[in-house]
């Protein structure tokens, strides 16, 4: 799958988008790619990207987040390193970015940057079995606020609806009408549909665009 230099990842809590940005960073990876992965959560102290810290640097991937991360310390503290995102373009990037408009608030520091360049998606995570975003107009409610907080449109939606543990083929498959009537919506397309690569089999042949996810580790037993 091809991705832009710079890959955002945007959702609402409990939507996944860290897994599945951590997912695109394994996937630049294996392509070649100098990759570095950042976690520009304000929000959030626990920072989960930094939870696959051990794993990101043994295949060689940077992770860009606050000198708070996984601590209990609610501090809104960027690195200054978070400036190699669009000054380094001889890397890729993937930004993982809080999960409703204040989170996005970060990605405003960047945003005329990131738009001048031009060479970048900001992907919408979505997952209609969480209680806020269950229905097509309060995910489009949501998704409308963190675009207008980050500054920058969304180019495209990854479905990644999903029950944690209880997720099985009918799950990813009922799940299809709801991403495509918020594509619609929103007139932007649908990257991709991702599933547990334990489900590859099932879900063969009956999804389209469809994309594995290597699961977090930490997060095997929780709604990811």
């Amino acid at each position: 799958m091809e991705f832009k230099r710079i890959t955002i990842v945007c959702g609402h809590y409990g939507s996944g988008k860290t897994n599945v940005a951590l997912n695109i960073a394994y996937n630049l990876k294996a392509q070649g790619k100098k990759v570095s992965i950042a976690d520009l959560d304000i929000v959030n102290p626990y920072f989960r990207t930094k939870d696959s810290v051990d794993e990101l640097k043994a295949m060689g991937i940077e992770l860009i987040c606050s000198d708070y991360a996984g601590s209990n310390l609610d501090i809104p503290a960027l690195p200054d390193r978070m400036y190699a995102i669009t000054d380094d373009r001889s890397s890729n990037f993937v930004l993982d970015i809080g999960g409703d408009d204040r989170g996005a608030l970060a990605l405003g520091r960047l945003a005329p940057a990131i738009i001048k360049e031009n060479n970048y998606e900001m992907l919408a995570v979505i997952n209609k079995y969480r209680p806020l975003t269950r229905d097509t107009d309060s995910t489009v409610e949501v998704l409308r606020e963190i675009e207008f907080a980050g500054g920058i449109p969304f180019t495209a939606i990854v479905n990644n609806s999903n029950l944690g543990d209880d997720t099985d083929s009918n799950t990813v498959i009922d799940s299809l009408a709801y991403a495509k009537s918020i594509s619609d919506i929103m007139k932007i397309p649908i990257a991709f549909t991702s599933y547990d690569e334990r489900l590859s089999t099932e879900l063969s042949g009956k999804i389209d665009n469809g994309f594995k996810l290597k699961m977090q580790k930490s997060l095997l037993k929780k709604e990811c």
